[in-house]
Order: C-alpha cells, then sequence, then structure tokens
C-alpha cells in the first residue's frame, strides 16, 4: 500500500517579510517561521453516512422488534433475531463498510441488555476466525514475493497457445493459490485480472465491440473457476470457515481435510468442464493466441530463477497443505495452530516483516466482521431460535424422504442468492437453520454440512454482483449484463449437477453418507 508522507520543506531559519505590505520602521525580534505565502491548511475529508441506508436497517430493526415473537419464541431471542436481521441488511445496504455496520450490531446487542459484553466478545476469541486471519496474512506473503505471479505466467507460458488454454492456464493458478489465499477477491483482483487486461490488450480486445475477441471469454471463465476454486478448500473464501462453525454449533465437525477431500473430484471436474462450457456457449472471437504463451515465457525469463523469498514461500506453502490433511490426525495439531506455524516461519524467515501483518487492514477487517457474525449467529442457536426455525421449515419437507427434501432445501438455498450481494451474507443468514432443517430432515449431517458449505460459493456464478470478484471482474466492462446473469444461470445449473451427482456419489464413496 502506498502511502503519501508530507513533508515540511520551510527553512528553519528566521524569514523577515518584505515587499508590499511589509512593515515599516526597525526590524522586531522575530515570531514562529512562517512563509507569507504558506497554503493554508486543506480541510479535513469527512465521508458523510448515507442516511436512507442507515435508515433501511435501523427500520427493520425497529420493526421486528416491536413485532411480537412467535410462540415458542422467548423474547431475548427475538429481539436477538431482529438485531441479526438488521446487521444482515446493513452489509447489503452499506452504509458502512462491513466491519463498521457489523460493530453497530454488536454495541446494540450489549446497550439493549441482550447480551452480557463478554458474551458479545467471545467471536474475538473463536479458533475458525483467527484460521482465515492468519491465512489472509500469509497470502500477503504469495502477493508481496511474487509467487503468484510466476505461478500465473507459468501456467500461461504452459498452456496459453489458444484461448481455451489460457482459461485452463489461468483456472490452474486460481487452484494452486485458492488453499494459501482466503480473498477470492484478492485472487482474482490481485492476480488474475491484471493478466487477463494484459493478454486481452495485447490482441486489441477492449471493452465494447472487441471484447468479444479474447476478453469477455477470459473474463466470464475466470469469474466462474473463482467461484469453484473457492468451494474447494475451507481457507479458499472467508466464509467457509462461518460455515464450518456455524455447523460445529450443530454437533457437525468439518476440518481442513474432510472438506478437502470431500470437495477434491467435483472441483476437478468443473474446473474441467467450466472452461468447456464458457467456451461453446460464450466463446471468444480469436481462437489461437501463441503470442500470449511466447511473451509470458519472456516475462518469466526476465524474472529470473526463483528468489529466495518466493522458495521459501512455495515451501511454507507445501508445508501448509501437508498439515492442513494430516497434522490434526497424526500430529494433534489444528488447522488454526498449523496456520500460525506458518506465519511464523514466514516472520522469522524474513519473508513478512510485523509491518507486513499491522498493514493487511483486510485480515483485520475480517477479523470484526466475522467475530460478531459468528457471535450472533452461534447466540441465536444458544437462544432457541435456530431450532425452532428449523422445525417450521422441516414442517415443509415432512413426507418427501431426506433424499428429495435436502434436493428442495439445496436449490433454495441456492438461488435465493438472487437476493444477496455477499456469499458470507447469505451464509449469515442462511446456512444454519437450512442444516438444522437438512438434519431434522433425515440427511446425513456431514454431507449436508458440506454441500450447503459448497453452494455457499458456487452460487456466486449467479450475478454481476454475488460476491467481492464479481465487480472486480465485471467493472472494466467486457461481458455485459445480460450475457453475465445467461452464462451464469446455465454454469450454476452445471455446478449443481456436478456437485451434487458426481461430488455426492464422491461422498458415499468417502463413507460421508
Amino acid at each position: 500500500m502506498a502511502h503519501l508522507v508530507a513533508h515540511d520543506t520551510r527553512s528553519a531559519d528566521p524569514v523577515r517579510p518584505t515587499g508590499e505590505g511589509a512593515a515599516a520602521g526597525p526590524p522586531t525580534t522575530p515570531g514562529p517561521p512562517v512563509p507569507p505565502s504558506a497554503p493554508a491548511p486543506a480541510p479535513a475529508s469527512f465521508a458523510p453516512v448515507s442516511l436512507v441506508r442507515f435508515a433501511i436497517p435501523l427500520v427493520v430493526a425497529l420493526v421486528l422488534w416491536f413485532v411480537p415473537a412467535p410462540s415458542g419464541v422467548d423474547a431475548p431471542a427475538w429481539h436477538l433475531f431482529a438485531l441479526f436481521v438488521a446487521t444482515i441488511v446493513g452489509v447489503i445496504a452499506k452504509p458502512l463498510p462491513m466491519g463498521a455496520v457489523t460493530l453497530i450490531g454488536l454495541t446494540a446487542t450489549v446497550v439493549t441488555g441482550i447480551l452480557e459484553p463478554a458474551v458479545a466478545l467471545s467471536g474475538f476469541s473463536n479458533a475458525t476466525i483467527w484460521l482465515i486471519v492468519v491465512a489472509f496474512f500469509i497470502s500477503r506473503g504469495v502477493i508481496k514475493t511474487g509467487l503468484g505471479n510466476r505461478l500465473a505466467l507459468f501456467f500461461v507460458s504452459r498452456l496459453g497457445k489458444n484461448t481455451l488454454g489460457l482459461a485452463y492456464g489461468l483456472a490452474a493458478t486460481d487452484l494452486v493459490l485458492a488453499p494459501a489465499i482466503p480473498s477470492n477477491t484478492a485472487r482474482a483482483g490481485g492476480i488474475i485480472q491484471p493478466i487477463i487486461r494484459s493478454i486481452a490488450e495485447s490482441y486489441g480486445s477492449v471493452p465494447g465491440p472487441t471484447s468479444r475477441k479474447v476478453g469477455a471469454f477470459l473474463t466470464s471463465t475466470a469469474f466462474h473457476v473463482n467461484a469453484v476454486t473457492s468451494a474447494m478448500f475451507l481457507t479458499a473464501m472467508a466464509g467457509n470457515s462461518l460455515a464450518a462453525q456455524l455447523a460445529g454449533d450443530q454437533g457437525v465437525e468439518i476440518t481442513w481435510g474432510s472438506w478437502a477431500l470431500a470437495a477434491i473430484v467435483p472441483g476437478i471436474v468443473s474446473l474441467i468442464v467450466v472452461p468447456l462450457v464458457v467456451y461453446k456457449v460464450y466463446p471468444p472471437e480469436l481462437k489461437k493466441t501463441p503470442e500470449a504463451a511466447a511473451t509470458a515465457r519472456a516475462s518469466l525469463a526476465d524474472l529470473g530463477p526463483m528468489t529466495r523469498p518466493e522458495k521459501v514461500m512455495a515451501a511454507t506453502i507445501v508445508g501448509l497443505l501437508a498439515l492442513w490433511i494430516l497434522g490434526d490426525s497424526l500430529l494433534g495439531l489444528s488447522a488454526t495452530t498449523t496456520a500460525l506455524i506458518g506465519l511464523c516461519v514466514l516472520l522469522v524467515s524474513g519473508v513478512l516483516t510485523w509491518q507486513d501483518v499491522t498493514m493487511e487492514k483486510q485480515a483485520w477487517d475480517t477479523l470484526v466482521w466475522f467475530a460478531v457474525l459468528v457471535m450472533m449467529a452461534t447466540q441465536l442457536n444458544e437462544l432457541g431460535l435456530i431450532p425452532w426455525l428449523s422445525e417450521q421449515m422441516s414442517g415443509v419437507v415432512a413426507g418427501m424422504g431426506w433424499e428429495k427434501a435436502f434436493i428442495l432445501l439445496t436449490l433454495v438455498y441456492f438461488f435465493s442468492h438472487y437476493l444477496f450481494a455477499s456469499n458470507t451474507a447469505h451464509i449469515s443468514a442462511m446456512y444454519a437453520a437450512f442444516l438444522a432443517t437438512a438434519i431434522i430432515a433425515g440427511v446425513p449431517p456431514l454431507m449436508a454440512a458440506l454441500v450447503l458449505g459448497f453452494c455457499s460459493n458456487l452460487f456466486a456464478s449467479l450475478t454481476h454482483y454475488s460476491c467481492g470478484p464479481a465487480p472486480v471482474l465485471f467493472g472494466p466492462g467486457y461481458v455485459p449484463v445480460g450475457n453475465w446473469w445467461r452464462t451464469g444461470f446455465l454454469i450454476a445449473v452445471v455446478n449443481i449437477a456436478i456437485w451434487m451427482g458426481i461430488g455426492g456419489l464422491w461422498m458415499k464413496v468417502l463413507g460421508m453418507w
């Protein structure tokens, strides 16, 4: 992050005013050295809150607060529900950044007397939350060392002789980086999107009449691939750990290894199929791109051999993956402990400095909103609201058989994402209730928790506002809204078929149901 530092360029020697307007008579003892032409200090910059956007969650909170609690729900649970819904609405309406909105929600739970301060702040001690926060710090090393860019150039140089190969090269880059970068927005916007823009412009493909040459296809494919890679690892998207925590509150344990193992087969299939589908329904005009591969090879040659920081970073990622997969069962190391070990290695080796850690504001921001949402969701479960809501929902699917019931619940959960502009907001609002309903209906708990967790990423394909990477990739203007939505719906259907069909069979082989 670049900083602007203002330096004082005034002389330390006293300066006597001269010229027009100077006082006549003998010189006097000079005061502080202030140049006559010194500019006035710039006024402070303020960002006023949008009153309309702020009023929306406030009205929601007041309306729900004063609506009588349904039969079977205690008043504290209902009032916390009112604040929780208002907080989610605030996250969507965005009168303030997400961290500020959730902090207001936390404060409201204490001021209204619903929760004690110690309970309201309990989310900040949650180990799952710290796993994601530490993973953000580790991802800073991937970007800082240039390892992410080197990986992208490597895959493009090997696979980029044609447009479809370019798409697979970018998909391979995203796949390799996903376990270590929990910000899917950082992967899409910080690594993948600049490469897409560079390749597209080198072939004269810019937003507008020439977008279909290559830019539109690569942009669309990268977006849908990002949703798939985000679904494949617990640490590939911040909201995944929220889903795991909410599942844990209901007695369903999801580890880093169990998530990755269940996702690996449907994930690989999706990564193969999705670019092919986009290539058929939204094809590029340019099919051959030998110059892209040659340029990538030249750029790799310019980079030279891997630097020491890159080697340390690569070795750390490999070690993290090994410990995340085997550490819990063989060494008794939790995923969070493993992440902390990796961070310490990067600090001791000098790949990261403590300043890098303190300046990683997305990690600290995630800590705040994540802790508040986890706390609220946990307390809604403790106070009985989630079990009550699940019982009401289970009446709708009663008598269907768990297979049909789960398909219906999954489809409703998936396509309701048209109403959300954030994966995390969707998970916070609906995951726990849908999981509890599925379990009541007889769905194997681990299977239900994982499938809903996978869907919590895959439904991002639907719209251009669905998640963080959506505006990053939609913003340049390569893909019109209509094409984005049509392709997104088709990819959503394809992913549902793969992850519930092939993925379901794979989980059967693994004994998860």
